[in-house]
């Protein structure tokens, strides 16, 4: 097995304040953008006399479009080093990236209804996992939706309440880390898509989420809408970027009005902020 190092590329090129913009890192592939940190992504177009090759990342096949475009994403406590495996009749290639490492807040929140903290009841726990697997199912989705590479614009106007990464911790009890990032506003505040796409899930009352919606971009990634007030979007729906999908609510578990906005590539967390430019 051979190893080619792309170290010095990631350190230099592809910081986390900036993003590569058609810079060739490898034989393989092209880097459209990319943010090389906890949280971030990497968006490539694979060169076309290396068309036939295929990629492997996280033990699972990495879906490319019709122009060889595909994106990688590196979740919130991924570790420095991440592999992304070129695989020929020949063998294999493992091109190394260095992935810089984030400090995350502390976010207390009290004033949380218990029930809704740690939820005890058997028919609440029903509901949870229930929501849960449709949320598994919306995302799960691998389309050829070409919209993956586009640039994201802020899916509404208000005031950074809550940040990605951040170690939550409810009514004193800490709790899972904070996926999304929150803007704060009045309730009925529109909410649009930041980027076109296919609407997977369009739920009216989920118990932590409240009116949830999940929209589709391609290729494993996906945007997630939680606490709206409003849907006015339905499964199925294709969307326009800067189409308005909802209103901002406090539905679900939350204190006050506000959108939680998350994005996710397969099963990896990404932190939306750095979608947008």
């Amino acid at each position: 097995m051979k190893f080619f190092s792309l170290l010095s590329l990631a350190l230099c090129c592809l910081s986390l304040n900036a993003e590569s913009q058609k810079t060739t890192s490898n034989s393989f592939f092209t880097v459209i953008k990319s943010k090389m940190t906890q949280g971030g992504y990497l968006i490539g177009e694979i060169n076309r006399l290396e068309s036939s090759k295929r990629l492997v990342f996280l033990d699972q096949e990495v879906s490319v479009d019709e122009n060889g475009k595909f994106i990688i994403g590196f979740g919130r406590d991924f570790p420095e080093v991440a592999e992304l495996k070129v695989l020929k009749n020949s063998g294999e290639e493992v091109l190394k990236f260095a992935i810089a490492p984030r400090e995350y807040r502390i976010e207390r929140i009290d004033g949380l209804p218990p029930k809704k903290v740690n939820p005890t009841s058997k028919e609440v726990l029903d509901r949870i996992r229930k929501d849960s697997s449709e949320i598994r199912l919306a995302r799960k989705t691998i389309s050829s939706l070409p919209y993956f590479a586009d640039t994201f614009k802020m899916p509404a106007q208000g005031r950074i309440s809550g940040y990605y990464g951040s170690q939550r911790i409810l009514n004193g009890d800490p709790k899972r880390p904070h996926f999304g990032q929150d803007i704060a506003a009045p309730v009925g505040t529109p909410v649009y898509a930041p980027a076109s796409g296919k609407v997977t899930l369009a739920h009216t009352d989920m118990f932590y989420s409240g009116a949830t919606i999940i929209i589709d971009h391609g290729y494993g990634l996906n945007s997630t809408y939680l606490h709206l007030n409003s849907i006015s979007v339905k499964v199925g729906q294709q969307v326009k970027q800067g189409e308005q999908i909802g209103t901002i609510g406090e539905s679900g578990r939350a204190t006050g009005p506000h959108l939680d906005w998350r994005i996710n590539w397969l099963n990896q967390r990404l932190d939306p902020a750095l979608f947008v430019e």
